[in-house]
Formats: structure tokens, sequence, C-alpha cells
């Protein structure tokens, strides 16, 4: 029926208003509701094994909170995060959590973090907001599906290993979601799954290839699609090049109503079973070009991706793509916590979502009144899923206000340092480097990271798409603004930066080797450096010229 999605966006978007509302009135109001937040959840969890450790009976400012409770990353939290794994209540946050849900950083292993109720209604407040402010702008967005980016459900053989690992040693919960839309939960996921272009049991394809070509497929046959919502953006890009090379497979599948990689589904999966024929589609996009994948959906009003930080270059090329669509840069959303979120044209924090603080350049911590426009800062949050005073290792700055509310643009992993030799090579830096030295005309993916070879260790820019002459040269020499790097490379312990020219798939690379140490696809932060070596064994393409060694060095 073509008027079920109206339907069900209108429904959800109804259910959406009063969080629009509340985040309304809070902007103009941030430090008050921050600070009624951060009482509800020392009142809350006065009796949870942490809030008795920790003296929350006592807590009555902020100033006793931040002087009980310090600073933790999560192997910090790991002695209570052990326990909730058991499934053992009343631990970090009151009751149980429904479920654990896996990340990961952009180097380290999986992580697991607790989703309790409380949290999803966080994350909904959040959602709500960012939503009605979207109708808002683009009203034609509630009259047709969308698609939301899913994850397939390979959980390649590492990942698997390691749940069966963590069942195991005794945990008790489950581990992830069956699709990304039950992060809503309840009637608001039913909705979203009643509205998506492409469904959730897209997951369960066979391969990546068999995952490709269903979701083009269920894409191509929505001809009213209003609305695509990615992370990274090369996630679309990536469908869309296999576009001309399965188009007449494609429209074949669309005419018949059949599915060319239905047998690499699940007996039980609906990509087994016929779909309507659609022999009018077929025939209009046999008269469309693959390569100009606008002109495909007539009707696609908003595409919703990061593009910021190392997702800039990415964006850029999906935007040449979709030259007449609305871009919007998501705001800062990861695993454990929704940070900003799009609205009114800006990225304002998610003040009505968790309780959160600042970590400034020496070290101070400041809350979200403290902000200063045009300033950097590293987050730390305190969240309903259980998360005390954590550090997320995502670096922002603030680009303005909303009201009385910062908005933040995303810069980086703050945390994701390289040190081999006493280098210490920031993400942040990184970021500074290369943008300096591509300048508007960011690659489509690019990855610096520690190599090894016979002659010894040095850093490789692993770059895709067009970048500038005698880059690897330069690349040196910037990087040896860092002291410490220059004193390596002039003790010999490093030996000078090169370029490694990436033949394509950049991204997806990347995001395989993470899911592969336990990490889901959709949840994979894009990085511009990483800790890893060996990343030229997993990309196909060659080196540049080696850069000679040249002074200061």
């Amino acid at each position: 029926m073509p008027w079920a999605p109206a339907i069900a966006n209108s429904i959800w978007m109804a259910a959406n208003l009063p969080a629009y509302a509340r985040f309304r009135r809070a902007l103009g109001h941030p430090a008050r509701a921050q600070q009624g937040l951060l009482r509800d959840y020392v009142r809350r969890n006065a009796s949870t094994a942490f809030g008795r450790d920790h003296g929350f009976g006592s807590i009555e400012t902020y100033e006793d909170f931040a002087r009980q409770v310090p600073l933790r990353d999560y192997d910090s939290l790991e002695p209570w995060l052990a326990r909730v794994r058991q499934g053992e209540p009343d631990v970090l946050a009151c009751g149980r959590p429904a479920r654990l849900v896996p990340t990961s950083g952009s180097s380290s292993a999986r992580k697991l973090i607790p989703f309790t109720p409380r949290l999803q209604a966080e994350f909904n407040a959040a959602i709500g907001p960012w939503l009605v402010d979207l109708a808002r702008q683009v009203p034609g967005i509630l009259a047709g599906p969308a698609y939301w980016s899913i994850t397939p459900a390979m959980d390649f053989e590492a990942a698997a290993k390691s749940e069966a690992a963590e069942r195991e040693n005794g945990g008790r919960l489950e581990v992830g979601f069956d699709s990304d839309a039950a992060y809503l939960g309840g009637v608001r996921g039913r909705l979203v799954e009643s509205i998506l272009a492409v469904p959730a049991s897209v997951q369960h394809a066979g391969s990546i290839e068999a995952f490709r070509y269903a979701t083009l497929l269920c894409l191509l046959r929505c001809r009213e699609l209003r609305l695509i919502s990615v992370w990274h953006p090369s996630f679309l890009s990536l469908l869309l090049n296999e576009l001309p090379r399965r188009w007449d497979d494609l429209l074949k599948d669309i005419a018949l109503g059949t599915c060319k990689s239905s047998e690499e589904f699940p007996k039980e999966s609906s990509f087994r079973r016929a779909f309507p024929s659609m022999p009018d589609r077929a025939r209009e996009l046999g008269k469309a070009n693959p390569l100009e994948a606008e002109s495909l959906w007539p009707r696609l009003a908003v595409i919703s991706c990061w593009a910021d930080g190392p997702s800039a270059g990415a964006a850029a090329e999906l935007k040449r793509r979709f030259p007449g669509t609305m871009m919007q840069p998501k705001g800062l959303l990861a695993t454990e916590t929704f940070v900003s979120f799009p609205f009114a044209s800006h990225r304002p924090l998610a003040i009505n979502s968790h309780f959160f603080e600042f970590l400034d350049g020496a070290g101070r911590v400041g809350l979200a009144e403290d902000l200063g426009v045009g300033h950097e800062y590293e987050v730390v949050v305190t969240t309903g899923g259980g998360l005390w005073r954590y550090r997320l290792g995502d670096r922002v700055r603030v680009d303005g206000l909303v009201e009385k509310t910062p908005s933040l643009t995303f810069i980086g992993r703050g945390g994701n340092v390289s040190d081999l030799f006493g280098e210490k090579l920031s993400e942040t830096f990184v970021a500074e480097v290369l943008g300096e030295l591509v300048g508007e005309a960011w690659p489509g993916f690019a990855l610096l990271a520690p190599d090894e070879d016979a002659e010894g260790w040095r850093y490789t820019l692993f770059i895709e798409g067009h970048h500038p002459e005698a880059l690897a040269q330069r690349l040196d020499q910037a990087l040896a603004r860092n002291p410490q790097y220059a004193w390596c490379r002039k003790l010999g312990q490093l030996l000078p930066a090169r370029v490694f020219r990436v033949s394509g798939g950049g991204y997806e690379v990347f995001a395989r080797r993470l899911a592969a140490d336990g990490a889901r696809l959709g949840d994979i932060k894009p990085a511009l450096l990483s800790k890893k070596g060996g990343w030229r064994e997993r990309f196909a393409g060659s080196y540049a010229e080696p850069v000679k060694v040249l002074q200061p060095f």
C-alpha cells in the first residue's frame, strides 16, 4: 500500500513530539537540564553496588560527585562489568541490562556495553528531536520509505568465537541486536521496521556480495525512497559502486520478482520467497544510467551520514554523486552514548539524554555551560546504562550555540595515540597534518599506520583517490613538527614515512579488520590513525616512491 509508509511515519513523528518539545525548552537552560539528570542518576542508583562503593547516599552537589567518582575508561570499569555479564542485577545501574551491545574503538578489541531500558529512553530523547526537526525542514520525507543502515550479521569467524567464549565464561546476557531498528525498542522499533525500504532480514546474507546485491535490489524496487541514513558515507558509496556490474541482473530480478542471491539466505528468509513483480519499474530503470545514482530515486530528499573529521573526504565524494540531495551531517553517536545530533542547522549537545563533562587540553574538567566557542574538548559522559564519568575518547570542537546549548563538531579520537618508540602520534595531530597537505581535496579513504618491512619500522599513509605530488616527503616533514617523532627519525628508530596507493575498497578493508576483532560494521568509527601494523597485507595497491632522508633528520 503506497500510503502505508506515510501513515507509519506520521504516527512515529507524533510519538516523538513530546521529546522535541522538552528539548526545545531545555536549549535555553542547559545547566538546569544537566543538573536534573545528575541528581536523578545519583538518587536512582544509590543502592547499586557502584553507588554504595562510591557513597552516592552522601552526594548532594556536582562537586561531591566529581570528588567521589573518579574519571574512568572501559578497562577500569571491568570489575563491575564482569558482574553485569554474569547476570547480577543492580551493579552499575538499577536492575539488569536488557542485553550487551558490542562495540570497538579504532584499534581496541571488542567491548560490551550494558544496554538498559533507561539508556534506550535516553537514546529516544535525542532521536525524537532530531527527526521532528528534520521533518519540519523537509516535510516530504514523511511521504515515503527510508533506508536505515543495516549491519551484515556475518559476524566473521573471530567475532563468533569471541561471543562463544563469552558464553563459556559464564555470560548470562544476550549480545547485540537482531536489527538496528531494535535500538529504538517497543512500538517505535516496530514503526521503523514498517517503513524500511530494506528489511532487516538482509543482514542474514551468507556473503558481503549477497548482502550488497539484496540491499541494492530492495532499494531499486523502492521508487519513492525519501531518506537514506548510513554511518560512514563509504558504506553507501561501496553499495553504489556495485550497480554497473550487477545492473542487468538487478533489472531482471525487479521485473520478475526474484532475487539472484536468494540461495545465500537462510531457508526461512523473505529473500527466498517471490517478491511482487515490477516490470514498469524495471523499464523505467532501464532508461537510467547506473552511474548517475541520484536519478534512480527521484523523490530522495535527504542523505544522513558522518561528515566530520576522518569522514569529510568520503562525505564530499558522496555529495558529488547526489548534487541535488540534501546532505545532513550526523552528530556524534556512539554505542555508549548520544552526544550530539542535527537540530536547527547545528549539532547541539544531547542535554536531555545523559550527563556530560568535558576535558580541555590542560586536563581541566568543565560542564556544558562552561564550554567556549572555538575550543576543543574530550567528552566524558554518565549514562543510564551504568557508565559513570566515562572517558569516551572522542574529541569535539564547539562550533557555536543553539540558544545557550553548545553545538559540537567531531574532530577525532583523542585517545588514539600510536607510540612505538616514543613518537606519540595522536589522531588529532594526524588529522591536522593531513588537512594541511590535501586541502579541500580529501581522499576517499586515508589511514596512517605503523608499517614494518626488512628495513625497519616507519609510518605509511594508506590513501585511496587523488592526492598531491610529493606527498610522502611532505608528510614526513609535517609529522616531524611533533618533536618526539622528529627525535625517533633522527635516531633512526623510524624510517621516512611513505605512501601506499590503495586501489579501491579502503574503508571496507579497514572495517572488516575491526569487525574481525568483534566490532559490528555499523558501529565502527572512521579513523585517520591506527596503532595496528600489517595493513599492507590487507589493502590492494602499491607503494609510491620512497622518501629520501632529508634534513632536519
